[in-house]
């Protein structure tokens, strides 16, 4: 690959592997994630710094992987003995390509979809971009391919030019971001074995997962000082199920589901107010109730679950909100059923049955502490449920051990029981009352103030990168009393997690994302801005690298 690279311009170098990455099929949960892995690995062989030091560059397989995923990892050392070092970062899975449809067999191929989109008239922004010559399509373009090559150049980069570096750099690439983060949740351990063994001390990573406009008309370049956490907050609903004839009497899982739905979905009153920050509101991911056919009788259970953004709020603050929603919306459900139920009673002149519409709510936790203070065992009939449950959908598990708890009470009484599922992601971002992270914002905001005045690009500094991104299991904010709150919500968490909290906080690596620049992310129009992408963007990277090493930077807390 090295032969093909060394007489390019720098980007050039970004664009031609860009296109080669886009072509290795890497779609998240696939054998892909392991081809690109090793194609990267390959590619990082042939540099001549690494044919030098072929130590330097290593993968590391993610523990009990099917698929035999790995994180890959490569080392340069300055010419100046020093421990600091900046962590370049990227994921290299991708989302299917199932939207592309008839075109599918070009979805890999760059050159086709720009021809293609050329005389695609039924939308006349991407019309212009194709035949701008400007962009380049094809999936993971921007999400994340072209970040992986920004990287990749400014590694070959850096490799032949030891003398500007003042410390050390460390490219590190994570598979599976778009599902559970099992990469980099594994790479903490050879973080953690790298900072130790080897006396390494991470000033910062730099991140450049994909950024976008935020609105019609937007060319600011978003610089990011931190991530957006994520929550999936789960609701197991237990009803009373009634035959079709007799619905009035029973307690429908499902309307409470919608109910927690209507009042849940997109309420941006829910969503936190942060100055200059974009804050998403829950959005409803999953709803369905428990029957598997057809037949005469209503649900007895139904399954709920929202993606929870969370920027500044801790898991409690959450669950706290979320528990009262609930019993608003099942007060809300007891007094509809009731008085529908009392109509149906006088148009027909029935006498009426000893019912009761009352339907609890309550928290994983504290379900599981009412039930151990009635005598029952709980955990053996947890771990049996996982047990019993080997590969299925995480999700899905979760759910079944709540529902397994619920088969325990003797009263199977209707309820609704709040808890979080798979995955969780830390929030963080730097903060100005903290000494070392007042110093890492003044280097970006500067870097960024010289390369406005260099490029004429409007770059804005920002605390929140308002999407998922792996750069949240870098630095950990909450406490150790919130995090024992979370995971005691999570059902069977011994069994499922994988978040080592105790380690994240030990390292306390600032997160910065300076991100690709494109458009319709995990869309089939999805396409890369060149000119940023390719030309400014490693520049910007790589200054504010090596001004983050020569500065007097505080590593620790």
């Amino acid at each position: 690959m090295y032969n093909e690279l060394k007489e390019l311009t720098l980007a050039e170098q970004v664009e031609t592997i860009t296109k080669k990455l886009i072509s290795i099929p890497s779609v998240n949960g696939t054998k892909g994630e392991v081809n690109v892995a090793d194609f990267i690995q390959q590619t990082l062989f042939t540099f001549p710094y690494f044919k030098q030091h072929p130590m330097n560059v290593w993968a590391q397989p993610i523990p009990g992987d099917p698929l035999g995923r790995k994180n890959i990892f490569a080392f340069i050392r300055g010419k100046y003995a020093s421990p600091k070092t900046v962590i370049f970062h990227a994921h290299i899975d991708t989302v299917g390509i199932e939207d592309y449809g008839s075109l599918k067999k070009d979805a890999l191929n760059p050159d086709a979809l720009e021809a293609f989109f050329s005389n695609y008239s039924f939308d006349q922004q991407v019309q212009h971009d194709a035949r701008s010559g400007d962009w380049l399509f094809g999936r993971g373009a921007v999400d994340m391919q072209s970040g992986i090559a920004v990287h990749l150049a400014n590694v070959l980069y850096i490799s032949e030019h030891l003398d500007e570096l003042p410390g050390n750099i460390l490219l590190m690439l994570n598979p599976d971001e778009e599902s559970q983060h099992a990469g980099v949740q594994s790479a903490i351990s050879e973080l953690k074995r790298l900072s130790v063994q080897e006396n390494l001390e991470f000033v910062a990573a730099i991140n450049d997962d994909f950024i976008t406009p935020l609105y019609e008309g937007d060319v600011t370049r978003y610089i990011y000082t931190g991530a957006a956490g994520k929550l999936l907050p789960c609701f197991y609903i237990y009803g009373r199920e009634v035959h079709v004839g007799d619905t009035l009497t029973g307690i429908d899982p499902n309307v409470i589901a919608s109910e927690l739905t209507r009042r849940i979905h997109n309420n941006l009153d829910l969503a936190e107010r942060i100055k200059g920050e974009l804050c998403m509101p829950p959005t409803c991911l999953f709803q369905r109730d428990t029957k598997e056919n057809y037949n005469v009788q209503t649900a007895k259970s139904s399954y709920l679950y929202f993606n929870y953004f969370i920027y500044e709020r801790m898991a409690k603050e959450v669950m706290d909100m979320l528990t009262a929603i609930a019993i608003e919306a099942c007060s809300e459900v007891e007094h509809a059923s009731y008085e529908r139920y009392q109509t149906f009673l006088k148009q027909t002149g029935f006498p009426p049955k000893p019912l009761l519409w009352n339907i609890e709510v309550t928290t994983l936790a504290d379900f599981i502490d009412e039930l151990e203070r009635k005598g029952i065992d709980t955990a053996s009939c947890t771990k049996a449920v996982v047990r019993e449950n080997k590969g299925t959908e995480l999700r899905m598990l979760c759910f079944k051990v709540v529902e397994a708890l619920q088969q325990l009470d003797p009263d199977k009484k209707p309820r609704v029981i709040l808890f979080f599922a798979p995955p969780y992601l830390p929030h963080n971002h730097l903060k100005e009352d903290n000494i070392r992270d007042r110093a890492l914002l003044q280097v970006i905001e500067t870097v960024a103030a010289e390369m406005e005045e260099e490029t004429k690009e409007t770059f804005v500094v920002k605390k929140f990168f308002p999407y998922l991104a792996d750069g949240s299991f870098l630095s950990l904010h909450e406490s150790d009393e919130e995090i024992l709150s979370l995971i005691r919500n999570i059902p069977e968490w011994d069994s499922i997690g994988r978040t080592p909290f105790k380690d994240i906080r030990e390292l306390n690596i600032a997160s910065i994302n300076m991100g690709v620049y494109g458009k319709d992310g995990h869309q089939w129009t999805e396409r890369v801005y060149k000119p940023y992408t390719f030309h400014v963007l490693p520049k910007l990277i790589r200054k504010t690298a090596i001004r983050l090493l020569t500065e007097q930077l505080v590593v620790s807390k």
